[in-house]
C-alpha cells in the first residue's frame, strides 16, 4: 500500500515539494511541473517531458542535462491539464522550439495537444510526440492505439540527446518518433497498486497468479497465466518483444527489463541473468542495458521488458551523457549556463501550489464584466448547480473510483471531485463579483479543466465553457428553450473534442440522450425543472445500460471483456450530475 502521506487530495503537491527542495540546485518549480534550474540556451531545442504522478523517476526525476528540459506533472495517475503543459511548454521553450513527448493516453493526447496549439498561435514552433511501445494493449495492425509504457524513458532520452547534441526541431521530432517506432514493451504485474488514501489495491491478482500485458495506471493485464519461475518469465517476455521485431533492424539492441514499484532489484536481476542469455542465442547484441526502476506504478509488483531495435543514430543517443536526478550516464563537461530567474508565483522554493492559476501570488485576473439582471439572476443558479454536482461527486467519489479500477485506472472519482470543487470555487467568484452566468460557467469550466486534468476535465471544462458561451451575459431572459441549446451546444463541445461516438461506452453514451430528452421535453411545452427532471431519468438509465457495451476508446480499451457488466465511470457521474441540477431547478422555480 502507499502509506506514507499526510493528505491524499495534495499527494502530488506534496512529493513534489520535497523533490524540488532536495533537488534546487539542479530543477525548480513552475506551474504544472518542473523545469531545469538553468534557462535553455538559445538555439537548444526544449524537451517537455510529463503525464500523470505516480511513476517516478518518470517524469521529473528525468529534467536534466542529456534529458528533459522540463516534466508537466498531473495528479496521480491523470493527465495533468492542457493548462499545465501549456505553462511547463512555455516556461521551459527558448528560441528553437519545443517539443512534448508524453504516453498515447486520451487525456494526454487531448491535453498536450491543446497545448501544443495554443504554444503554436503564440509563435513557438510546438510538436508532440505520443509514446506507444505497450504491444499488449493492441494488434500490430494498430499501432496508433497502443499505451505508452516503459518505452517512455527511451522516447525521452533519445529526444533529451538529440536537443543537447544541437539538433534543430525538425530532426529532434524525427529522431524520437524513429525511437518510438524501434522500441517494443510488454510488462507483468504480480499485484496491483493503492492510491494515497485507498484501503484496498486498484486491483488484485490471485495467489500464484500474474497479470499480462498491464498498464502504468494501475489498469490490471489484459490476460492472467500462472506465475512461473523467474527463468520461464524471461522466455516470456523475451519470446513476446522478439515477435514483434522490425523487419529491417540489425542485431543490436538496447533493453530496459523495469520494475513497477515493490518488485526488488534482486529479483530483477534474476529474471536479467535469464534474459540476457536468451537475446545473445538469438544474435542480439546487448547495448548499455539498465535494470531497475524507472518507470513505475506507485506500489505495484511486476515488472516490464523493453527492447531497443538500433541503429548507429539511436545508439549514439542512448548512450550519449546525461544528468537527471534520476538518471546519470558517462561525464557531463560543465559549461557556463544562466540560471532561470524565478517569476512571482513560480514553485521553485517547493511546492508548485505556490505557482497554481489560484494562488494569491498569481498577478489579479481582471474582473469579468457585470451581467444583465436576468443573466446574474441565472448565474446564481449555475452556481447552485455546480455546489449540488460537487456534493454529489463528493459522496460518490469511491464508487465511481471502483467502477473505473474494472478496466481502467481508478483516478474517475478523485478527478471530478478536484474538477467539481474548483468549478464551484471559481464560479462562486465570478458571481459574487457580479457576473453573468456566462462568465460564471466559462470561470468554471477553465477552472474544471485546469484543476482535475485527465480526460473528464477537459471535456467537462469544454461542455461547460460552451453551454455558457451559448447563453451568454445579456439576454433580458433565458428560457428552457435557450438552456436546452445550450446543454446541445455543450454536447457538440464534447464531441468535437473527445472524438467519442454513441456505442464508444463513454459519457457520451448517457449524455445524447440526456439532451435528446430535453430538447424534446422542452419543445413540447414542458416547463424547464420538469423537463430537466426527466431527462435526467433518462441519462441515468443510458448510463446504467453502458454496462452492456465494450468500450472501443480511452484507457478502458485494452480491457474491453472486463469492462462488461460494469457501467462507464463517466456516464455515471454526468447522470449523478443530472440528477443533481434536477433537485437545484425545482427549487430555483
Amino acid at each position: 500500500m502507499t502509506r506514507l502521506y499526510d493528505d491524499p487530495s495534495t499527494f502530488t503537491d506534496d512529493m513534489l515539494a520535497g523533490f524540488l527542495d532536495v533537488h534546487r540546485d539542479t530543477v525548480t518549480g513552475v506551474p504544472g511541473g518542473v523545469v531545469r534550474a538553468a534557462e535553455t540556451p538559445p538555439g537548444k531545442v526544449a524537451v517537455v517531458v510529463g503525464g500523470g504522478s505516480g511513476h517516478y523517476p518518470a517524469f521529473c526525476g528525468v529534467v536534466g542535462h542529456g534529458f528533459a528540459d522540463g516534466a508537466v506533472v498531473g495528479n496521480i495517475f491523470t493527465s495533468p491539464s492542457a493548462q499545465d503543459a501549456y505553462s511547463v511548454g512555455r516556461a521551459a521553450a527558448g528560441t528553437a522550439g519545443l517539443l512534448f513527448s508524453t504516453g498515447n493516453y486520451a487525456g494526454d493526447v487531448m491535453n498536450f495537444t491543446l497545448a501544443q496549439q495554443r504554444l503554436s498561435q503564440e509563435g513557438i514552433d510546438t510538436r508532440v510526440v505520443f509514446v506507444t511501445d505497450d504491444i499488449a494493449s493492441a494488434p500490430e495492425s494498430e499501432l496508433g492505439a497502443r499505451r505508452g509504457i516503459a518505452g517512455d524513458f527511451v522516447v525521452f532520452k533519445v529526444a533529451g540527446a538529440a536537443a543537447e547534441e544541437g539538433y534543430d526541431l525538425d530532426a529532434v521530432e524525427r529522431v524520437a518518433r524513429h525511437a518510438n517506432d524501434r522500441t517494443r514493451t510488454l510488462g507483468v504485474a504480480f499485484a496491483g497498486c493503492t492510491l494515497p488514501g485507498g484501503t484496498a489495491p486498484l486491483f488484485t491478482v490471485p495467489p500464484a497468479r500474474m497479470g499480462v500485458g498491464l498498464g502504468i495506471h494501475g489498469e490490471p493485464g489484459v490476460g492472467e497465466d500462472a506465475l512461473p519461475p523467474a527463468a520461464e518469465l524471461a522466455r516470456r517476455l523475451v519470446s513476446g518483444v522478439l515477435a514483434e521485431k522490425p523487419a529491417d533492424s540489425g542485431n543490436r539492441v538496447t533493453a530496459i527489463l523495469n520494475g513497477l514499484g515493490t518488485t526488488k532489484y534482486e529479483e530483477l536481476f534474476v529474471v536479467w541473468r535469464t534474459v540476457a542469455r536468451l537475446l545473445s542465442e538469438q544474435g542480439l547484441e546487448v547495448v548499455a542495458p539498465e535494470v531497475g526502476e524507472l518507470v513505475t506504478s506507485l506500489d505495484m509488483a511486476g515488472c516490464s521488458l523493453t527492447l531497443v531495435f538500433l541503429d548507429d543514430e539511436l545508439e549514439r543517443l542512448w548512450c550519449a551523457p546525461a544528468d537527471t536526478p534520476a538518471f546519470r550516464r558517462g561525464r557531463v563537461e560543465a559549461r557556463t549556463t544562466t540560471r532561470r530567474t524565478a517569476a512571482p508565483g513560480d514553485a521553485g522554493s517547493g511546492d508548485r501550489r505556490h505557482g497554481r492559476p489560484d494562488d494569491p501570488a498569481e498577478p489579479s485576473v481582471a474582473a469579468p464584466p457585470p451581467g444583465s439582471p436576468a443573466s446574474r439572476a441565472s448565474a446564481q443558479v449555475a452556481v447552485s448547480a455546480l455546489e449540488a454536482m460537487a456534493a454529489a461527486m463528493a459522496a460518490a467519489e469511491a464508487e465511481l473510483g471502483r467502477i473505473d479500477a474494472v478496466a481502467g485506472d481508478g483516478d474517475h472519482g478523485r478527478g471530478m471531485v478536484k474538477g467539481s470543487s474548483a468549478a464551484l470555487a471559481a464560479g462562486r467568484e465570478a458571481a459574487g463579483a457580479g457576473a453573468g452566468v456566462q462568465s460564471v460557467l466559462l470561470a468554471a469550466g477553465e477552472a474544471w479543466a485546469a484543476k482535475a486534468g485527465g480526460t473528464s476535465g477537459v471535456l467537462w471544462g469544454a461542455v461547460l465553457c460552451a453551454v455558457g458561451r451559448e447563453l451568454g451575459d445579456d439576454r433580458e431572459k433565458i428560457t428552457g428553450r435557450d438552456v436546452a441549446e445550450a446543454v446541445a451546444a455543450g454536447l457538440k463541445a464534447l464531441l468535437d473534442l473527445g472524438k467519442a461516438q454513441p456505442g464508444d461506452k463513454t459519457m457520451v453514451d448517457a449524455f445524447v440522450p440526456f439532451c435528446e430528452a430535453l430538447t424534446g421535453r422542452v419543445g413540447s411545452g414542458s416547463e424547464l425543472p420538469a423537463a430537466w427532471r426527466e431527462s435526467a431519468r433518462v441519462c441515468k438509465s443510458a448510463a446504467e445500460a453502458t454496462a452492456g457495451l465494450r468500450p472501443r476508446v480511452g484507457r478502458a480499451r485494452p480491457l474491453a471483456e472486463r469492462s462488461v457488466g460494469t457501467p462507464d465511470a463517466g456516464a455515471t457521474s454526468l447522470a449523478l450530475c443530472a440528477l443533481a441540477v434536477a433537485d437545484v431547478l425545482e427549487r430555483a422555480r
